[in-house]
């Protein structure tokens, strides 16, 4: 969802008499746009080099705290989609939510935080309060996405080892115990062989070294690259088989039938999975609650920016309408062109130059937000 913030200079009429009047052309009159007044503190102005210096500040801040937006909640959409497909109703993820409302709600009624910035400090003082939010949040992200990344590398790892290639899983369960020979002196192996050498290997195992149980040779299971072939053999030549194996370049492989063994790998196996699943689910909770900070400091970033921009652009006292515009995407170029001629001759033109936004001239401050709820 796309919406324009503007600033407006405020003609002899006064802000209600603007308001009026733009809500008249774009809305009453016309299906152009949706528009919401959007109220922006009494901040304290400073320096006219301060609010330049400022000006390119907060391009560059502004960058950064949407990014941070972005970034949380793309985590956030990636682990919701990683979620169990089988949890219920109150396990879900909810929906992105800002101070408990939607982002285009909380956008469309938004109110300064005046506790948490207080207006009459240096607005300098109020970006780099901001801006340290944002940062300790994205610190925060890198340090809990390479924990979970790390817990999901494990378990992908042990998923391999039982449903991955021949090549790389775990072979101990598809041999039946009962066809293992384990003795003293005896052992089986399991060799892994691209499936068309096996025909070959079947022919020469017998010879890849001494003490090789002959016709021992059984084919285990195969994909469509692998197989599995079982040999049995002496125990003090395992060493030798391994490596005349490997060097003809088959795999060879000791594996064990004790049922007490895979039994503990099948509960450290779920052990893991559910591990994974407390940290993608912690993680989650701390996306829902970090995108709400996120957003709200981005939305005050833009007030900041959208006051400073004014000023520079109409001079002192403050005298501008601060509105937030939704613009009807079919006739976007048309409402660039009534605002254009409204407005135009009053207070020069206003080049926008932030990153996604409009690359044209105005005769008033704007600034383009896109809106992603999913």
């Amino acid at each position: 969802m796309v919406y324009w913030l503007v600033a407006l200079p405020a003609p002899s009429t006064g802000m209600e008499g603007a308001w009026a009047s733009l809500q008249e052309d774009t809305t009453y009159s016309s299906d152009l746009s949706v528009n919401f007044k959007f109220a922006v503190p009494e901040f304290k102005v400073g320096t006219l080099d301060s609010l330049l210096g400022l000006s390119d500040d907060l391009v560059k801040v502004n960058g950064a705290v949407e990014g941070s937006v972005n970034k949380v909640r793309r985590q956030l959409f990636e682990l919701q989609s990683a979620a169990p497909t089988d949890r219920s109703e109150e396990e879900e993820g909810g929906e992105v939510r800002v101070e408990g409302t939607s982002p285009p709600d909380y956008l469309q009624h938004f109110e300064w935080q005046e506790a948490k910035y207080p207006s009459k400090r240096p607005l300098k003082d109020t970006v780099a309060a901001i801006t340290e939010v944002t940062q300790k949040l994205d610190d925060d992200l890198k340090l809990r996405t390479t924990e979970y990344t790390q817990q999901r590398t494990l378990l992908q790892a042990q998923l391999r080892k039982r449903t991955g290639s021949l090549a790389v899983r775990d072979l101990s369960d598809l041999v039946p115990p009962g066809e293992l020979v384990e003795t003293e002196n005896l052992v089986t192996l399991v060799v892994v062989i691209a499936r068309s050498n096996t025909p070959e290997f079947m022919k020469s195992y017998e010879g890849l070294t001494e003490w090789v149980v002959p016709r021992s040779a059984r084919l285990v299971t195969e994909d469509s690259e692998y197989s599995v072939v079982s040999v049995v053999l002496f125990r003090r030549v395992v060493d030798d088989f391994k490596a005349a194996a490997r060097a003809k370049g088959y795999q060879a492989k000791e594996i064990t039938s004790d049922a007490e063994s895979q039994k503990a790998n099948e509960e450290g196996l779920e052990k893991l999975r559910a591990a994974v699943e407390v940290k993608r689910s912690e993680f989650e909770a701390w996306c829902l609650t970090s995108y709400s900070e996120a957003f709200s400091a981005w939305i005050h970033i833009l007030a900041v920016r959208l006051f400073v921009e004014s000023i520079l652009r109409y001079g002192l006292p403050p005298q501008f309408l601060p509105v937030l515009m939704r613009p009807n995407p079919k006739a976007v170029a048309k409402l660039r062109k009534l605002l254009a001629s409204k407005y135009s001759g009053v207070g020069g033109q206003f080049f926008s130059n932030e990153s996604g936004a409009d690359s044209d001239l105005f005769p008033y401050v704007s600034f383009t937000l896109n809106i992603e709820e999913r």
